[in-house]
């Protein structure tokens, strides 16, 4: 486990960390601007990724105040003083708005600082202001240095030395109000925090047939609000963005009573706090209260959320992905030469990239521009694909046409869940039979998997009768593990009964086996010769043919609730050792990420096969780490790692092997991985790519209508999952030849690349691929 790993490919176009260093190089770290969850994990990956390049690095307290002030502000960190910290929200090391900062004095000042003690490499966690003053303290550098020399406070050969600035940024905001990247930190975890009160303020509501207007924050960006009113199936949502049309106020009060005719307890409506009409006059949440009194009569309520948005622990996805990118904003600044630009590191679909900085803050100060202009479409536009993806979405599943509005196309489309329960299911499961209604298919619902379906447990399902299904956890259809092999002759039979065009299967491994069964027999029963599309979900995230299953999301957030918890448990009794087994089968991702999420000190994994050395090594160095201020240790086991090496053998090994120095406790999570109402990423995750499955669907039907032709291709029976940065169709007859299917994982998985990144921030030697990095790439706002 602590060994240089021997298993990474080598090769002459092969990159690895070894060749780069640090020695000699001192960066500072800063957060500045509004705090967000996950800031302090970016601040615990800069910090021991850059001692363990030997570098020197420093904290930066308050922002760029600290720096301006110099002195006990610019502290150096060691690998201890980012101990424990993952989980806290906020930011340890403070941050201010400075308006020091904003003259060329205040910087003359802050350059003077830095070369006290030799800094020449910044790395800024903040908003686009926080970042553009770091761009142009960058370029002001060789003039600030020579005017201290000038002023006597340094001398020429310190002119010499500290010749040029490197910047790296990270974007930490939770309004993801920044161009060029997906997700800024923060985002997730303040959609945490809407979403727990979403989901208690609606059972309140329904018991009182309220109606009520929440307010989030999004002064001019209406991410938060959109995607919460995604993940809610809210009523109505405003954001700066897209302000909706003259005479909304009857439009809204129409859908409003609408959807009360149908039987509907509570109204839900979201406003962004930036949210404008089409003249950018303000709507405020008081104001739509006032008219939906008015004009109905309801009973009504406000919410303002304000800063409980900002607080709170951060999640999962936050935790990972500031760990990401504060790794590699340390190689970045390793790698930076006087000709590179000041670079934000950020995420495009799974994938880390670099991204010059001032094409990132003029396109979001474009957003702006195109707001002010009224020009919405290019708002809309240049938020990015992730954005205007989640606005249409939003608009086809919330507005139902009347019946006589939508032309029908005689197709009937199945839906139908698999293998064991996962959060976002029902999610899924509502925005596909949304989606088929809105292009015509009359849907199915199909009972307790293959088992129900041969016999013949198949209603149809409505827009209504989906209605509130996105937060319920588990799977309201009913869901097993059973295959179709055995029942294919009823399954034909029933498909024949029912007319069905097109079936959507959402679930795991079996899911996907189901899909290879059936194509390959085609030859056999005429009725599976149509289109077939499965959507992956299980906590395993062991489908081929994607990076990301559906599930996996909310399961790995309840692995690092826990892991908090018992390590805070741990906190009054010192030299305590806990070892906790992870679901997952045979894949390991949940062991992985949920250890590089709640700063566990070894993950054991199928994948990567271990042995008592490597166990002996592990004791070994928790024995190291006890002799330290962090008396405690966290190891994570998949279930089935390893046949011999049991959780209980682990268990008594490091029991016997720290008498003295630690003592062990032992957990097992089970099946609470699999419960709990769906995270905010299930939830929008399901229904995005629910929705993308089921216009593959009606494409595949319309080539055929009129023809009576029948589906033998490969490529009308597909996985639809997430690769990289897009979200593909892969045929399964292709995924096969890439699938473990004794072990049921696939043969190669994105997320081992991610390992290294563990086992450094957990201070061991690892060999770690940075191939992928170096790239600075340009943004590309018009990518859909």
């Amino acid at each position: 486990m602590d060994a240089d790993d021997s298993r990474a490919p080598k090769g002459s176009l092969r990159k690895f960390l070894e060749h780069l260093s640090g020695a000699g190089k001192a960066i500072g770290v800063l957060t500045s601007g509004g705090d967000a969850q996950g800031m302090n994990a970016a601040v615990r990956a800069v910090v021991r990724m850059g001692i363990y390049v030997g570098a020197k690095v420093y904290f930066i307290y308050e922002g760029y105040q600290g720096m301006v002030d110099g002195g006990a502000n610019i502290a150096e960190a060691d690998w201890e003083s980012v101990s424990s910290i993952l989980q806290v929200g906020g930011t340890i090391i403070g941050s201010a708005r400075c308006q020091a900062f904003r003259t060329r004095e205040g910087r003359l000042k802050a350059a003077c600082n830095l070369l006290q003690r030799g800094i020449t490499n910044l790395c800024v966690i903040g908003g686009d202001g926080s970042l553009t003053g770091a761009n142009l303290f960058r370029k002001e550098w060789s003039g600030l240095l020579e005017e201290l020399a000038r002023n006597g406070q340094i001398d020429k050969e310190a002119v010499q030395k500290y010749a040029y600035l490197n910047v790296v940024g990270m974007v930490g905001s939770i309004d993801n109000d920044f161009c060029g990247t997906d997700m800024t930190i923060g985002t997730d975890s303040a959609l945490h925090r809407i979403i727990e009160v979403i989901d208690a303020i609606m059972t309140t509501a329904q018991s009182h047939q309220r109606t009520f207007v929440l307010e989030v924050m999004g002064r001019h960006c209406g991410y938060l609000a959109l995607v919460s009113a995604l993940a809610c199936g809210a009523d109505w949502v405003f954001l700066p963005e897209s302000p909706p049309e003259q005479g909304w106020e009857e439009q809204m009060c129409v859908k409003l009573s609408e959807n009360r005719a149908r039987k509907k307890r509570l109204n839900i409506i979201i406003v962004a706090e930036g949210a404008i009409d089409t003249q950018n006059k303000p709507i405020t949440s008081e104001k739509i209260k006032e008219l939906v009194v008015t004009q109905l009569g309801y009973d009504t309520r406000v919410t303002i959320l304000g800063h409980v948005q900002r607080g709170g622990t951060p999640s999962a996805f936050d935790r990972i992905l500031a760990s990401r990118m504060g790794v590699e904003a340390v190689i970045a600044l390793l790698e930076a030469t006087p000709d590179t630009p000041a670079c934000v590191v950020s995420l495009n679909g799974n994938h880390a990239v670099r991204l010059p900085l001032m094409e990132c803050v003029q396109m979001t100060q474009d957003v702006q521009k195109a707001m002010d202009e009224r020009r919405f479409q290019d708002a809309v536009r240049l938020r990015g694909r992730s954005f205007e993806g989640n606005l249409n979405t939003y608009k086809r599943l919330a507005i139902k046409l009347p019946d006589d509005q939508i032309p029908k196309t005689n197709c009937n489309v199945a839906v139908i869940n698999v293998g064991a329960p996962a959060a976002g299911m029902n999610a899924a499961v509502r925005s596909a039979v949304r989606v088929g209604i809105a292009d015509g298919h009359r849907m199915l619902a199909i009972y307790d998997g293959f088992d129900g379906f041969a016999k013949g447990q198949i209603k149809e399902i409505g827009w209504t009768d989906v209605g509130g299904w996105t937060g319920q956890g588990g799977s309201i259809l009913g869901t097993k593990r059973i295959l179709p092999g055995k029942y294919l002759e009823e399954i034909a039979t029933q498909m024949r009964t029912h007319s069905i065009n097109a079936l959507l299967i959402i679930g795991g491994f079996e899911a996907y086996k189901s899909a290879c069964d059936m194509a390959e027999a085609r030859g056999r029963h005429q009725e599976l010769c149509i289109p077939l599309c499965v959507v992956p979900a299980t906590i395993s995230n062991n489908v081929p043919g994607t990076e990301i299953c559906l599930g996996a999301d909310t399961s790995l957030n309840v692995i690092v609730q826990t892991c908090d918890r018992i390590k805070q448990s741990a906190s009054g009794t010192k030299r305590r050792v806990f070892i906790i087994e992870t679901m997952g089968g045979y894949c390991g991702y949940l062991a992985n990420m949920g250890g590089l999420a709640a700063g566990a000190d070894a993950a054991y994994i199928f994948e990567e096969p271990f042995d008592i050395r490597d166990l002996q090594s592990n004791v070994e160095h928790l024995t190291e780490k006890m002799k330290t201020t962090i008396q405690r240790g966290l190891v994570l086991r998949n279930e089935s790692c390893s046949e011999n090496y049991t959780t209980d053998f682990i268990y008594q090994l490091y029991s016997e092997e720290g008498k003295g120095v630690f003592d062990c406790r032992k957990n097992v999570l089970g099946h609470m991985q699999q419960g709990g109402a769906p995270s905010p990423f299930d939830r929008n995750f399901g229904t995005k790519i629910s929705a993308r499955a089921m216009e593959w669907i009606t494409a595949k039907l319309k080539e055929a209508r009129g023809r009576g032709k029948k589906f033998t291709t490969d490529d009308s029976v597909c996985v639809l999952g997430i690769s990289k940065r897009n979200v593909i169709f892969q045929p399964v007859a292709e995924l096969k030849q890439q699938t473990d299917f004794e072990h049921r994982i696939p043969k190669e998985q994105w997320w081992l690349k991610l390992r290294p990144l563990m086992k450094i921030l957990a201070k061991y030697k690892a060999s770690y691929d940075v191939s992928d990095s170096g790239q600075l790439e340009h943004v590309q706002p018009w990518s859909v």
